[in-house]
């Protein structure tokens, strides 16, 4: 069944930089919202369904940092940061939180569209198995176990060695996913883009480095001396912990 037309929300405090994006977002046949400071935006999103919000980090009622929070307390809408160009730590803080990409001013449109793009197909893609299995039909998954943690491909869910469970994003989840089917296996990064199908991957994208690195902040004791997700140099990444199914 086709949902229609993607719905983005646009929060920037600039008119001029809204307009830009719904002028090129319209072109493309989304359906587009604007919000002009945070108070707005959630209001809105508590109001409406969106597929994508892009959130600049100014503005001028809060920090768009704190927008994201409270955005992915609530709802997994993928969130792509609208940063200046030299704020790199907001940059990396915002993927921490949960954001899907970012985008640096001054900004050309088209990388605007093809994040635009990668992002809502990505989310897509991680929707459709849910949307399309029927409940009689649905296949035995096998959770999977290492150094006390638990992912539940079924319930895309991954808890900690204490019970609770820990928020992933939808890439997040992925990528831990494919690392653990494949553990003690070193994988390059172009074999982890391979692997996470359904993905799609653009030349601007530097995702997979950013992901590996707001999962060690997820997952590992200390991120700056990992112990689960190692890093060779020179070829990719490896999960180096015991993993069992059941």
């Amino acid at each position: 069944m086709n949902k229609g037309p993607a719905h983005i929300l646009i929060v920037d405090d600039e008119p001029k930089v809204r307009l830009l994006l719904r002028r090129c977002f319209e072109s493309e046949g989304y359906k587009v919202t604007e919000a002009g400071g945070s108070a707005e935006a959630l209001q809105l999103l508590s109001q409406s369904t969106f597929d994508l919000v892009t959130l600049d980090l100014n503005l001028p009622d809060g920090d768009g940092l704190a927008v994201a929070r409270e955005i992915r307390a609530k709802l997994s809408t993928p969130i792509i940061m609208v940063t200046g160009k030299g704020d790199t730590i907001d940059r990396v803080v915002g993927l921490e939180i949960g954001a899907d990409d970012y985008i640096t001013k001054p900004f050309h449109l088209r990388e605007v569209l093809a994040r635009v793009r990668a992002v809502l197909r990505r989310s897509a893609a991680a929707a459709a198995p849910a949307q399309s299995a029927p409940a009689s039909s649905a296949p035995t998954v096998k959770t999977i176990k290492f150094d006390g943690w638990v992912l539940d491909p079924a319930k895309r869910e991954l808890r900690q060695p204490c019970g609770t469970p820990r928020e992933l994003t939808t890439s997040e989840f992925d990528l831990l996913l494919l690392l653990a089917k494949n553990a003690n296996r070193v994988m390059s990064r172009d074999q982890i883009m391979d692997g996470l199908k359904g993905h799609d991957w653009t030349p601007y994208d530097r995702s997979i480095d950013n992901l590996i690195v707001r999962l060690r902040r997820k997952i590992e004791p200390d991120p700056e001396r990992p112990r689960l997700i190692k890093t060779v140099r020179g070829v990719g990444y490896t999960l180096t912990a015991d993993v069992t199914e059941q």
